[in-house]
């Protein structure tokens, strides 16, 4: 039977996915599966809301922020948002070609990786075909950032790309701004997961001691805010941008860094 089942073979052979342009990176999959979690369990609780007869609105007011506290620790801790930048430029795509390419380009700076994102600008009623990257450089061991960038000149990544990659290599070719970032980042981190174990504990004494409950809130709170002074402070002292021909990206503090404030202050 044709039709059916013969789709993408060739010769009656099995299914061939020839096909190597692999589809850029949209999300994190690890923050879109803790926010579905996040989300069930607020949505239950407010299925079961009506049948709540006593301190309707004290109940309704700690478990929304206690769940909105928890989903903050967790999505910031794998978010790349705390130090991010953007620019437009128009640069080679590889090392000696005099051929430009207008693409939009983004850093995005999480506690423990970079990403970097390239993605080209149509030109006129003409858009350049597979030209969207994504790219993440992590950092978790002292030299991790260094194999990467090495790694990415063997695969050969786009040359603004690598030219931002260059900055983070720990100690590489006189650059400090990757070590700099990651000590911000294991800093936070460590603060971070802090503020989740206060949290945790805050919920069970919510439950059983509301008086001590109400202590652990504030302390989570204050890690919090130390979490984001900490980085803040640990960040180089000298504002990194970087030059790419055809524009330059500035860094600011991005969403993550923001976020952990609001969550600390409430």
């Amino acid at each position: 039977m044709k039709g059916w089942f013969d789709a993408f073979r060739d010769d009656g052979g099995p299914t061939l996915y020839s096909f190597s342009n692999r589809t850029p990176v949209t999300g994190d999959v690890s923050i879109v599966a803790v926010s579905v979690l996040f989300t069930t369990i607020y949505v239950a609780f407010l299925v079961i809301f009506p049948g709540v007869r006593k301190q309707r609105f004290t109940t309704f007011t700690t478990v929304t922020l206690s769940l909105f506290v928890g989903l903050v620790i967790l999505i910031t801790r794998l978010g790349s948002a705390w130090h991010v930048a953007h620019s437009s430029i128009l640069a080679p795509y590889k090392a000696f070609s005099r051929e430009k390419l207008p693409a939009k380009m983004g850093a995005h700076i999480g506690l423990m990786h970079v990403n970097i994102t390239l993605t080209a600008l149509p030109i006129g009623n003409w858009t350049p075909p597979d030209i969207d990257f994504n790219e993440r450089f992590s950092w978790n061991a002292a030299d991790d950032m260094g194999q990467s960038y090495k790694n990415s000149l063997r695969r050969g990544l786009p040359y603004p790309i690598l030219t931002v990659a260059e900055y983070f290599s720990l100690g590489q070719e006189g650059f400090a701004w990757g070590g700099r970032y990651r000590a911000a980042g294991y800093y936070a981190s460590i603060l971070l997961w802090a503020s989740l174990a206060s949290w945790l504990l805050m919920n069970l004494l919510l439950v059983a001691v509301p008086r001590y409950g109400a202590y652990m809130m504030s302390l989570t709170g204050a890690l919090l805010v130390a979490t984001d002074i900490g980085y803040y402070f640990l960040l180089p002292k000298r504002p990194l941008t970087i030059i790419v021909e055809g524009g330059q990206l500035q860094f600011h503090l991005g969403w993550c860094f923001w976020l952990v404030l609001v969550a600390g202050l409430i």
